[in-house]
């Protein structure tokens, strides 16, 4: 029987890189890269606790007012995450994803992630999606674009079809939301697809997020009585 107490989707917020870094009186970029290197050990551990879906949010719509020098560091980082962690990803039979519009990335980022989302497509064991260049709201908006492309009548539309529509289709929508780094917000994240999740906010900057971490959220979220507006 399927343990209902551990969620299927699990998203995060990656949150507080920067300030864990200027803790250490180091460049943001150190702390970006300290985040980048939590990213496969979480993942990994969420699948050995039976997670089957991870969605992070890495850099959003708006994370490009950052200073260029900053969202160059991250564009690369991107690269050298694929390239690093791809032979572990297939080791461990994940499933890489991006979530968001690639066509404003670097042409290099952009190709790599198509890549290595082409090496893995075919892993089931967990889906690890990346939010990159993503906004929930556009997300929205670019959903109902594609529908008025495909000729879809209004009487069609329904939360199902916005739903096929999205980065996220065909996947359940997040059972838990965790956001690291001490903000109470869901700073434009799967907007519709956390309308019933459960929420699990902490002060822990994401670099200093560990398994022990990871633990005490599914704890939270077992302890919570999903209702779903009925009593």
């Amino acid at each position: 029987m399927e343990n209902t107490n551990i969620p299927k989707h699990v998203a995060i917020i990656l949150d507080g890189n920067g300030r864990w870094a200027k803790k250490r009186l180091m460049p943001r970029t150190f702390g970006h890269k300290n985040g980048a290197d939590n990213v496969v050990d979480i993942c990994l551990y969420a699948k050995e606790r039976g997670v089957k879906y991870l969605s992070l949010y890495a850099f959003s719509t708006e994370n490009w007012k950052r200073p260029d020098e900053e969202v160059g560091y991250l564009m690369k980082l991107v690269i050298k995450f694929i390239n690093e962690k791809i032979d572990i990803l297939m080791k461990e039979n994940c499933k890489l994803l991006f979530l968001g519009d690639l066509s404003k990335l670097p042409e290099d980022t952009k190709d790599i992630c198509l890549k290595g989302m082409e090496k893995t497509s075919k892993n089931d064991g967990i889906t690890l999606n990346i939010a990159l260049n993503y906004g929930g709201r556009d997300e929205i908006v670019n959903a109902f674009r594609h529908m008025l492309d495909d000729g879809v009548e209004k009487t069609e539309i329904s939360e199902e079809l916005i739903s096929d529509y999205l980065y996220t289709k065909g996947q359940p929508d997040p059972d838990l939301l965790i956001r690291p780094g001490g903000e109470l917000r869901l700073s434009n994240f799967l907007i519709y697809q956390l309308a019933y999740s459960e929420l699990y906010f902490t002060d822990t900057l994401w670099p200093d997020f560990t398994r022990d971490s990871f633990d005490q959220a599914l704890e939270e979220f077992a302890r919570r009585n999903r209702r779903y507006g009925g009593l």
